[in-house]
């Protein structure tokens, strides 16, 4: 919706769908509630014009504030949904009335277009079970319209995270480099993890080992109110291309995570992936799964400073064990690859197209032969 202009690169097409400024449509989109139906007919409108050219036999899209919803409604091809974090997660945040009720109009059309879905793709089972008593379908299976395939990483973050060696000889006069990605949300853990800086500068200015926080996605501006001895502990960036990120990703010594929900955890995957250990919280169940199952990290009890600050500590002033949570965490990565993801996706596409040649699982291990897809 950002774009008006089609783009190419090899057999990916992108599609503009960005609305003429100062439409109908365009005024509509700014409207509570009412706006979030203007984006669905928008795609639509340029899947039906595609579909007319070359028709498409399956069209995918996230779950996000629905924008396949009324391509689930009234095709042209058959949907298949890819659950990620859905809009009920950031609802508690949201206290005036207006942004209430806009957000139960996202919730609502999530909702709708889930249960006219063909079929339904979430990133863990924990997932899949909170996306099924959300939106009031099925849970997942192994048989059934709704699978559980985990993401994967680009080939890209697997090369350099592979051969990103960790540093594990830190002199003790250098500070131990922790580095955050994310925005500024609750359900990122955001409030907590500044809250810990603030706690774990005190403890430095103390006696503690120092440490660096590298933040990504969040303006330094916006930090201002911090004391100054948490701002000489912080850098920020708010965007930074692939390759910075992986230099950042290299240099640092452990990875905070405090996520309250993640549908899955990219950021463990990757995490893993450069073989760092991660900080993350109790409270998401993908923290569990990924990060206390595979002892890749530590988990705080609770997505507090506190507890994160506690946790973030044995990490700064205990060289052994950052290299035993390395260590875990370079065996834990490389889960999850295209090659599965691509086999376990067309499996599902075929199950919403109606073919007979494969099975309903999700998990095949076959190698069905490429579709074309909207997405």
């Amino acid at each position: 919706m950002d774009r008006r202009e089609d783009s190419h690169d090899g057999r990916v097409s992108v599609i503009g769908c960005g609305l003429r400024e100062g439409s109908l449509a365009a005024r509509l989109r700014k409207i509570a509630g009412i706006g979030h139906l203007v984006a669905p007919f928008a795609f639509r409108r340029a899947v039906a014009r595609e579909h007319r050219r070359e028709p498409f036999d399956v069209v995918e899209a996230t779950n996000w504030y629905a924008p396949g919803l009324a391509i689930a409604l009234t095709g042209p091809a058959p949907l298949v949904t890819r659950n990620s974090t859905p809009a009920a997660t950031s609802a508690e945040t949201v206290t005036s009335l207006r942004d209430r009720f806009d957000r139960r109009v996202a919730m609502l059309a999530e909702r709708i277009a889930a249960r006219f879905n063909k079929a339904l793709i979430s990133n863990t089972q924990l997932h899949g079970e909170k996306i099924a008593a959300l939106y009031g379908v099925e849970a997942p299976g192994p048989v059934g319209r709704h699978a559980v395939i985990g993401l994967s990483l680009p080939p890209e973050i697997v090369a350099r995270g592979t051969a990103a060696a960790y540093p594990d000889d830190v002199p003790e006069d250098q500070p131990i480099e922790l580095l955050f990605v994310g925005r500024d949300e609750h359900r990122k853990g955001f409030d907590a993890l500044i809250m810990a800086l603030r706690i774990l500068s005190r403890r430095a200015d103390a006696g503690m080992r120092d440490f660096r926080l590298t933040i990504v996605g969040v303006h330094a501006d916006d930090l201002k109110a911090l004391p100054s001895t948490a701002r000489a502990r912080l850098r920020c960036h708010h965007r930074v291309d692939e390759p910075a990120l992986h230099d950042l990703m290299s240099a640092a010594h452990v990875i905070v995570a405090p996520s309250r929900y993640e549908s899955f955890g990219l950021v463990y995957q990757e995490a893993m992936m450069f073989g760092r250990p991660v900080v993350a919280c109790a409270e998401d169940p993908s923290a569990r799964l990924f990060i206390g199952e595979s002892g890749a990290g530590l988990l705080a009890k609770a997505c507090t400073g506190d507890d994160l600050a506690t946790q973030i500590q044995r990490l700064i002033e205990d060289p052994a064990l950052r290299a035993e949570y390395a260590a875990a965490s370079r065996r834990a990565s490389g889960m999850f690859t295209r090659d599965t993801l691509s086999a376990e996706t067309t499996a599902v596409y075929r199950t919403a197209i109606g073919s007979k040649e494969t099975s309903s699982n999700a998990s095949s291990s076959g190698l069905p032969a490429p579709v074309d897809i909207a997405s």
